[in-house]
């Protein structure tokens, strides 16, 4: 059947959506045979697809220990606090990763009959290459699917999400049971395969023949023709390093614990083998990116590149933001004409180290409770604003004491914090948010870091392998925090790791901690904790923070009663996709 469609910008069919189609008026619609024609046409398609992927800061902090929020409406803080259901689930993707994946079908279906260029060479290359982008969004949206929406039936069965492989029309049958967990995994993995055999491992000009991989040889051997295609106004499209990138993230919530099961076969090994392969390309564990803790504030770094570019952090980033001050416009205090929306916990404040590496509360770390910054982990006064912390183009002094006198203290306006601190991680302070004079900055949101790979290896050859096994690689989950620590607090002596690397138990709680600082305020703790499957009662901790007045300091709590039930560990299908489609079974628990 020849179908209408809609210009992009408007959904097409969706699979989640009523099969009812009204036709629009003949002048707005384009047709399925245009696509062949119309290249723009066409390749829109597919970047409906990248409009889609999920946020990286998607704020989620604030449904975990981590974070609280002044915003007492906001989505996450009502899902913490009892409103979270199969029918209200702002941690859903259904709708958007089922969208994407209707459009990205529907350009694997047509795109061989497309006439992407008039050098023969050169189309080759960019059927090649989009087919290996459309390939590795798939399994993106399948991995976001499967990390949301997977978990167990009532029955014990160990469930993943309907798999989608062909555009749907209106006479398809949506009334398709869930795939396994374990058959969503290795779709995810075939097409990254097919991904990774598409795409170069990075967008990069080339001036020799020699440099064109190999692969691609038999399509071309002209440098221009291959860097017009592969080059560098291909930058930010999904590449063969960012598949290695997604198989690691898929590998690592497959071995997590929320998803032991006889059906479910991945192993920890894989996911420590699969992060492996992006250090080794990065080159190795001394090739962490010095300048990584600070990735969003790297002035000559964010200002300088060029050319689609990345930091040496950033292995995959979202589009460029330049004169831009919303991070800082929500998040700075309101001092500094900020909203304050990100509040960290005092929870989070304890879990940095004191800056000789050992917790705060192990008999060597000398942390002093009168005066608990001093001393500590250089990453909290990167990460965190507490009182007396300077911010902003003037170094302002932030007082968040609730006797303070400032609108930065506890309480006192609704754009204050609730715990004593503000975030500053993701935050420029050259940014001015002042009404008279607002200015912006070069802003870059990331995708993937080098440093999640480096510790997604570590815990899975923590696990594999044991503290200083090694497995294939040439190095242990060890030598990644050492060097991970090395990094953020200078030790050339760790007497804390030297006392973890003997014992599994102790470097896992080390290598989660180390996740916890080295990713916060990032969207990785809400999935974190639940894929760990920690005790309920850590779910349910009680947020805390500290009022700071003069010399007095007052553990304080936030009341925010967390009511996270057991079966919340994995995410609900939505009811509405229940009441439609009776072969697909609800997660135990969710209604």
């Amino acid at each position: 059947m020849k179908f209408n469609l809609i210009m992009m910008g408007l959904a097409v069919l969706v699979f989640a959506s009523c099969k009812k189609i009204v036709d629009p008026e003949p002048e707005n619609l384009k047709t399925i045979e245009q696509m062949y024609t119309d290249v723009n046409y066409a390749q829109g398609f597919l970047m409906n697809a990248y409009r889609t992927i999920p946020a990286y800061y998607d704020n989620s902090e604030y449904a975990t220990d981590d974070a609280v929020t002044n915003q007492l409406s906001h989505a996450y803080l009502q899902l913490a606090t009892g409103s979270w259901t199969a029918s209200n689930n702002p941690a859903s993707v259904w709708n958007q990763s089922y969208e994407a994946t209707q459009y990205i079908n529907l350009f694997l279906e047509n795109m061989g009959k497309v006439k992407w260029a008039d050098d023969p060479a050169a189309a080759k290359l960019f059927y090649t290459r989009m087919r290996g982008e459309a390939l590795g969004l798939r399994a993106l949206y399948m991995f976001f699917l499967l990390r949301n929406h997977g978990g167990f039936t009532a029955d014990g069965q160990l469930m993943g999400v309907p798999i989608v492989t062909e555009y749907q029309t209106i006479e398809s049958n949506f009334n398709v049971p869930r795939a396994s967990f374990e058959a969503c995994v290795k779709q995810i993995y075939k097409d990254l395969d097919s991904a990774e055999a598409y795409l170069p491992l990075e967008y990069a000009d080339i001036n020799s023949a020699t440099l064109i991989p190999e692969r691609f040889r038999n399509i071309t051997q002209n440098p221009e023709t291959y860097s017009r295609v592969m080059g560098t106004p291909a930058r930010q499209l999904f590449n063969g390093l960012i598949a290695k990138s997604f198989r690691a993230r898929v590998a690592l919530l497959a071995a997590s614990p929320a998803f032991q099961h006889s059906s479910n076969t991945a192993t920890w090994a894989d996911a420590a083998n699969y992060a492996g392969a992006v250090i080794d390309y990065k080159g190795g564990v001394n090739a962490l990116p010095a300048t990584g803790i600070t990735y969003y504030a790297n002035a000559s770094e964010l200002d300088g590149a060029s050319n689609g570019a990345n930091p040496a952090e950033i292995i995959w980033r979202e589009n460029i933001q330049q004169n831009n001050s919303d991070q800082e416009a929500a998040h700075f205090p309101p001092s500094l004409f900020g909203n304050g929306n990100m509040n960290p916990t005092q929870n989070l404040v304890e879990a940095f180290p004191m800056a000789n590496g050992y917790p705060i509360g192990h008999p060597n770390a000398n942390f002093n409770s009168a005066s608990p910054y001093a001393g500590r982990d250089p990453r909290l006064t990167s990460y965190i604003i507490y009182n007396g912390s300077t911010a902003g183009v003037s170094n302002t002094v932030i007082k968040t004491g609730s006797s303070s006198g400032s609108d930065d203290g506890i309480n006192v306006r609704a754009t204050s914090t609730r715990t004593g601190y503000y975030m500053k991680k993701r935050l420029r302070m050259n940014v001015n948010r002042n009404p008279i004079s607002i200015s912006g900055n070069t802003h870059y949101t990331p995708r993937i870091r080098y440093t999640e790979m480096y510790l997604d290896y570590a815990e899975a050859a923590n696990e594999a392998f044991g503290p200083v096994g090694t497995g294939t690689r040439a190095y242990s989950a060890y030598d990644v925090i050492k060097a991970i620590r090395k990094r953020a607090l200078g030790l050339t002596n760790d007497p804390y790791l030297e006392e973890c690397k003997v014992d599994k138990d102790k470097m896992r709680d080390l290598i989660r901690n180390e996740r916890r600082l080295e990713l916060c305020f990032e969207s990785f703790r809400f999935w974190d904790l639940r894929r760990w499957k920690v005790d309920l009662s850590k779910l349910n901790e009680t947020t805390r923070g500290l009022n700071v007045n003069g010399a007095v300091n007052t553990p304080i709590n936030v009341v925010e009663t967390r009511s996270y039930q057991d079966y919340m560990y994995y995410g609900p299908i939505p009811n509405s996709e229940v009441l439609k489609y009776n072969q697909l079974l609800q997660s135990k628990g969710w209604k």
